[in-house]
């Protein structure tokens, strides 16, 4: 799994969906060809904002972070095959897509939206 993914999953279950960092890095972990306990957990740990960062709110948007690295969309169609067929950086985001053109892919709508669960977080962070 390329660096990025490991740190943008940590970033998504901890700060957007509140899964606690021991469940992922376990479940990492278990995956991973090369896992190692070091380097896995305190990955986990310093995305999550408990371990030592000088940017513990830092939240990292997988829709942005796709945009900025693969921005035609191709690393999203190689690894959702339900976007497979969906031409352009389309594929990051596609469920603002016109129902009639989104009824063409197998995609769920997305689960939390992003922006609201980041201020979610901040909210959070900010009430102590």
């Amino acid at each position: 799994m390329h660096n990025r993914r490991r740190l943008l999953t940590p970033s998504f279950l901890t700060k957007t969906l509140y899964v606690d960092w021991r469940i992922g890095a376990r479940h990492f972990l278990d995956l991973l060809v090369d896992g190692d306990v070091a380097n896995n957990h305190l990955n986990w740990q310093w995305v999550a904002g408990t371990g030592t960062d000088t940017r513990p709110g830092r939240v990292l948007n997988p829709v942005r972070q796709g945009r900025r690295y693969h921005p035609d969309g191709a690393y999203v169609r190689r690894w959702v095959p339900e976007l497979a067929d969906l031409p352009g950086p389309a594929a990051h985001e596609p469920w603002p897509l016109p129902a009639e053109e989104r009824a063409r892919y197998d995609y769920l709508d997305p689960i939390v939206d992003l922006a609201a669960g980041r201020d979610r977080f901040h909210r959070a962070r900010d009430r102590g």
